[in-house]
């Protein structure tokens, strides 16, 4: 998610009354800083469960005996294959800097010589999200009171890397140091030498993936791997991102408000003077007359740089706060819920901090900790209560002082790989489709950050293989057209006497692809 960016508030009232101040608070975006949440679930006790026999893994070695999940409380036992977690350190001289990770090799299926690495966003938010509730084998999301197995699991296609980085994030210790894009990569690509080293791979595919914030992240980290020439440890042959980070998301978020507003107002409900209010910033902040300028397919040239989000032009915060007046339980990251709230067993199932009593935040207990070998003096936490970079500055405050991925590493990658993967769920409210669509359309390549943007009329500016953004527009995209059944379902149907009616979904969303780079939005699917 994206922390997913600023101070979590459970006082509502008080963040509606401050919402009109210049201070962009942003607070879908920073799970976890606030200091009045609280902390305190203790663990309960682990269901017992009975060791596997000896198998022979893949991966499992000398160097991995120590890393071997062989159980893990409350989960079935049925539910577990060949899984490996830790902390490995960024660089051996400073064994007190480490990422924790887990790993898990495709299950069924003939091996494969590949690593998908799957990062979270935050920033400072744990991919342990994505293992235990997005990507993985085992599924234990809102509202389950126990876990299920997940049959739409990456990891019956690949092996899968669920790594809790930059440094600060989830169990992985030492001290945030970074400043930039840069420096986290930097940290990473020394992470994952190690990481291979240690398991004996060699010659893999690698492919790097994420959400959010990691939109951030994974062009960075991709584009440095690229840089170290260097197939044995990093080939890297594509990217994906979803719902991500990739230009000015917070300016462009505010530009894509109303439109996203009156959109899905018979499921937000937001009342006609509010909506009459939006549409006034709207038109006051000048965004009407920019989406009409440069939503454009092919683009009409280079945008120019975006204002600096002030009070009267932060749309996006307006709404984000008038939303929790009409539902308590409004999530930003997906549409539609009401409430009760529903529990989550990593303590956040929207912007509110919520576990139901017996049922504490799984990765924080001691049983869970030591089955999964990861140090005992960490509280464990979905998103980093302090900042995971140094210092506040950069374009959104957060500490990140790197260019936008849009600005240079992201072409580079698609360059060099054919092969990135953009996506959008459309009722996602924390990261705007059509914000994520402007920022492909500005994609620019510049030689250096320091050099100045092309004129804005410079109809002929390439940005990545040979041409300017998107030449065909969302209106001349390709249905994605689901025709496999479910998978996951089908008994209970048929149980109920409803069988046949889980047959395929059908047009579930709008696919585009072109020049190594393919864009899509998902219908009825939200941020994670």
């Amino acid at each position: 998610m994206l922390v997913t960016i600023s101070t979590r508030a459970l006082a509502l009232g008080a963040v509606l009354l401050a919402s009109a101040l210049a201070n962009r608070l942003d607070v879908a975006r920073n799970k976890g800083f606030h200091p009045n949440l609280a902390r305190s679930l203790n663990g309960r006790a682990a269901t017992p469960t009975e060791k596997r026999a000896s198998q022979s893994y893949r991966y499992r070695n000398d160097n991995t005996e120590s890393f071997l999940v062989e159980s893990l409380p409350d989960i079935p036992q049925t539910f577990m294959t060949e899984m490996y977690s830790g902390l490995i350190p960024i660089h051996e001289d400073e064994p007190d800097r480490a990422l924790f990770f887990v790993f898990q090799p495709r299950i069924g299926g003939p091996p494969v010589d590949e690593i998908t690495i799957w990062m979270n966003g935050g920033p400072g938010c744990s991919s342990l999200e994505g293992f235990l509730q997005e990507t993985g084998y085992i599924r234990w999301t809102w509202g389950q009171y126990a876990p299920t197995k997940n049959d739409y699991s990456w990891v019956n296609l690949t092996n899968v890397l669920w790594v809790e980085q930059p440094v600060g994030t989830g169990f992985s210790i030492g001290k945030p140091n970074a400043t930039s894009e840069e420096d986290i990569a930097s940290d990473f690509i020394k992470f994952f030498k190690n990481f291979q080293t240690t398991f004996g791979i060699k010659n893999h595919k690698v492919y790097v993936t994420g959400e959010s914030y990691a939109g951030r992240y994974v062009p960075y980290i991709a584009d440095a791997m690229l840089d170290q020439n260097d197939t044995c440890y990093y080939d890297v042959q594509g990217a994906l991102m979803y719902d991500p980070c990739i230009g000015a998301y917070d300016v462009q978020n505010d530009m894509y408000t109303l439109p996203f507003a009156e959109a899905n107002n018979n499921v937000i409900n937001y009342n006609a003077s509010f909506m009459e209010h939006l549409a006034t910033m709207d038109e006051e902040c000048g965004f009407s007359d920019f989406r009409d300028q440069y939503m454009q397919f092919p683009p009409s040239g280079v945008q120019p740089p975006l204002m600096e989000s002030k009070a009267k032009c932060e749309v996006w915060n307006e709404a984000y706060y008038a939303a929790w007046t009409v539902n308590p339980c409004f999530n930003v990251y997906m549409l539609g819920f009401t409430c009760p709230l529903l529990s989550d067993p990593l303590g956040y199932p929207t912007d509110l901090q919520l576990s139901y009593p017996g049922l504490p935040v799984y990765f924080n207990r001691t049983d869970v900790k030591k089955a999964i070998h990861a140090p005992m003096d960490v509280e464990w936490l979905e998103c980093a209560p302090h900042p995971v970079f140094k210092g506040n500055g950069g374009p959104q405050g957060l500490g990140d002082l790197s260019a936008d991925p849009i600005q240079k590493v992201l072409p580079r990658v698609i360059e060099a790989t054919n092969r990135v993967f953009i996506s959008n769920g459309a009722l996602d409210m924390d990261v705007l489709t059509n914000s994520t669509l402007l920022a492909i359309q500005n994609m620019v390549n510049y030689p250096s950050p320091n050099i100045p943007a092309p004129p804005t009329d410079s109809l002929n500016f390439k940005t990545w293989n040979g041409m300017m953004g998107f030449q065909s527009g969302p209106n001349k995209w390709q249905d994605i057209d689901i025709t496999l059944p479910d998978l996951e379902y089908q008994d209970l149907f048929e149980q109920t006497g409803l069988g046949g009616l889980d047959r395929y979904q059908g047009i579930m969303g709008k696919q585009h692809y072109e020049r190594g780079l393919m864009f899509t939005e998902t219908y009825l699917s939200g941020h994670m």
